[in-house]
């Protein structure tokens, strides 16, 4: 198609937009909780509410991409997102709130597989796939970049309501230019039905894995609640693979894991998922509670993370890619976080940013920003044009799983070794080890990428032909 790297443009402006908005209603919880009344508890929910919906319909939206029409979906996700934004820029009390939070999760369910999948479908076979992902990532990277520094600024020269009230003409405005733009990608899906069942049990699955995850965190792994929805949470994923294996149109074909760049890019995403989303959230706790920073400041203290990952993929991530092909540059971005996560170790009750985080967040997100080019790739260019809904779908269930797990598991490692004392001597205890079990994770990453993706000599073609 005509005004490729246009389409690509407004793809990659919805992706900044939608990462942007998770980190600005982050920093805005605070004053929304002073005004609405609500308490820390409530405020996870903001949170919380956003990535049960998301993670649990992710494969649903992936797959009605594939269905109903790529640019029907994502249009439908923006005028959806924009939509609800405005209802929480007047909400009046902390439930309403909460429930825009879940209904923006369902509409970027929708935008974000189907996003994915229109890049895919408006590169195939063109070389600049690998550009084109790597600048992909890089928009994530800027994305929660500028909602570190825009959530403080709009916060407070407009206040809270604004984090929302700017999704409005965004959404209506991005869903216009999207007739225009993006192609009306039709799939051949939509003449062999739908599998609603298969629907129902992933839906279902996926957000209770979630939710027992994120309840993990606050009550207890040996909780009563925990584990009878997480027993429930297993069985309807059970059901689901069940339900998949006799479908004559499944919302996931299991067959899709016999791939092998497919599945390593998946194992490989969730791991670092997992190793690094909860060092932004132990970072944002150890700069305020043990170094005494202000929310502002400690958000520009981990501001180099992202900008290091944007500027990463987006001049340098897909020339790696092409040039060394997926194994290499994925090991070699796994080998770079390996070390700035154990870097992290240093931290101390006198910590310094300047000798002890920044090198850190530096070599983390430089590391970042050579992997996500490789693992998206991996992850979704064997897709035929019928399955790239349904892959990147897959793609974005991964890495939502792996962050709930991350942020579930290494929060409980550093909360037990405190043991609940607000000493800061007892939370460094806690966040080193929490670092611990991120180094280890992104080892066991470093291990995927050099044992599961093919070998330089024979992962090349298949990228240039994919691209």
């Amino acid at each position: 198609m005509k005004n490729k790297w246009a389409a690509f443009s407004l793809l990659a402006t919805t992706q900044f937009v939608l990462i942007l908005d998770s980190t600005i209603v982050g920093i805005a919880m605070p004053h929304m909780g002073r005004e609405l009344g609500m308490n820390a508890q409530d405020l996870s929910w903001t949170t919380t509410a956003y990535s049960l919906v998301f993670g649990g319909l992710l494969l649903l939206g992936g797959r009605l991409s594939d269905y109903v029409g790529r640019r029907r979906i994502f249009i439908a996700g923006m005028l959806l997102f924009g939509a609800v934004s405005l209802i929480g820029g007047v909400a009046a009390s902390g439930g309403p709130l909460i429930a825009v939070r879940a209904v923006q999760g369902l509409a970027s369910a929708l935008v974000a597989p189907a996003g994915m999948s229109l890049v895919m479908t408006i590169f195939k076979g063109d070389p600049a796939l690998n550009k084109a992902m790597g600048l992909w990532g890089a928009v994530g990277g800027m994305g929660a970049s500028a909602g570190l520094v825009l959530g403080g600024l709009l916060t407070d020269w407009f206040g809270w309501r604004s984090v929302f009230l700017v999704n409005a003409p965004i959404g209506l405005g991005v869903a216009a230019l999207a007739l225009v733009l993006l192609p009306a990608a039709r799939s051949a899906e939509r003449a062999r039905g739908f599998d609603v069942t298969g629907a129902v049990t992933s839906t279902a699955g996926l957000g209770l894995l979630i939710y027992a995850l994120v309840d993990a965190a606050e009550a207890g792994w040996t909780s009563a609640r925990t584990l009878g929805v997480g027993a429930l949470a297993i069985a309807l994923i059970v059901a689901f693979l069940a339900v998949e294996h006799r479908s004559a149109n499944p919302l996931v074909p299991l067959n899709v894991f016999r791939r092998r760049t497919l599945r390593a890019g998946n194992v490989i995403m969730f791991l670092v998922a997992m190793a690094m989303q909860p060092v932004a959230f132990l970072l944002s706790l150890y700069t305020q509670l043990v170094l005494g920073y202000s929310a502002t400041l400690s958000g520009l203290a981990t501001l180099a993370i992202p900008a290091t990952i944007a500027l990463t993929a987006s001049f340098l991530g897909g020339r790696v890619l092409t040039r060394y092909g997926l194994r290499t540059t994925a090991a070699a971005g796994m080998a770079f976080i390996l070390v700035g996560a154990a870097l992290y170790l240093r931290v101390g009750v006198q910590g310094d940013y300047l000798l002890v985080l920044l090198p850190s967040e530096l070599l983390t997100g430089f590391g970042f920003g050579l992997l996500i080019g490789a693992v998206t790739v991996a992850a979704t260019s064997d897709a035929s044009p019928e399955e790239s809904g349904m892959v990147s779908g897959l793609f974005n269930v991964t890495t939502q799983v792996g962050i709930s797990v991350g942020i579930a598991v290494l929060v409980a490692i550093a909360a037990g070794v405190a043991g609940g004392s607000p000493a800061p001597e007892a939370l460094v205890s806690g966040y080193r080890m929490a670092f611990l079990g991120s180094t280890v994770l992104s080892a066991i990453g470093l291990v995927a990428a050099l044992t599961m993706l093919p070998r330089p000599a024979r992962d090349r073609e298949p990228v240039a032909v994919s691209a």
